[in-house]
């Protein structure tokens, strides 16, 4: 991996940007150190499968993936992927508040450490986007104001959407409850699912339960 600034001034300014919000134990410090490898190398993973020319290099057909933790994009994929690491190797949640918080407080976006995002995913510009519980396949993408969770049945049960490969959510769409989303839909603009399955290769509109469902080739 190719890093626009030397990898231990990312470590260390990570370390600034918490202590400057939060109380980081020695503990804690040793549990970072651990796990912002792990970060890292899912970093990795995503960005040498990402189409935008901001997230590797190429040369001679060979693709390394670029780190730039002042793409604000980027690094919000960094937060998650190490808060992430942190929930599933040590179950301090309390550290992985502090991280997942940071991210809130820098990028805008609300990604909980518990929640299994797929390992190729991206966003765009996705401020005041809440990714919820749900199954997350590869190819997902979210932009601004995008919601994704659960809704309660009336026996109190809670129910959330399964989405397959290539989902793309415009800005402001919704994906709530009892779903199951296709392989290759758009969600478009300002569209809210909402209990409601929809089909492979198609454009949806509107509001459940309304949609408008557009097949596309």
């Amino acid at each position: 991996m190719i890093f626009t600034i030397p990898k231990e001034d990312i470590y260390n300014q990570l370390l600034l940007q918490l202590k400057a919000h939060f109380f980081v134990s020695n503990e804690e410090n040793g549990i970072i150190s651990e796990c912002f490898d792990y970060a890292l190398e899912d970093c990795r993973e995503n960005f040498e499968h990402n189409s935008n020319k901001y997230y590797y290099n190429e040369t001679e057909g060979k693709r390394e993936a670029v780190f730039n933790p002042y793409h604000s994009v980027q690094y919000m994929m960094f937060l998650y992927y190490l808060s992430h690491a942190i929930y599933l190797r040590h179950h301090s949640t309390i550290l992985c508040d502090k991280i997942y918080y940071l991210n809130k407080i820098f990028n805008s976006v609300d990604i909980l450490y518990a929640v299994e995002l797929p390992k190729h995913f991206h966003a765009d510009h996705p401020l005041g986007s809440v990714m919820g519980r749900a199954h997350y396949s590869n190819g997902f993408v979210f932009l601004q104001g995008c919601t994704v969770g659960g809704t309660y049945d009336k026996d109190g049960l809670i129910h959330y959407p399964i989405i397959e490969e290539n989902v793309h959510m415009f800005s402001n769409s919704s994906i709530l409850g009892n779903c199951h989303i296709g392989k290759n839909v758009n969600i478009g603009a300002g569209c809210i699912v909402k209990n409601q399955d929809v089909p492979d290769n198609c454009t949806v509109f509107g509001e459940s339960p309304y949609l408008i469902i557009k097949p596309q080739k």
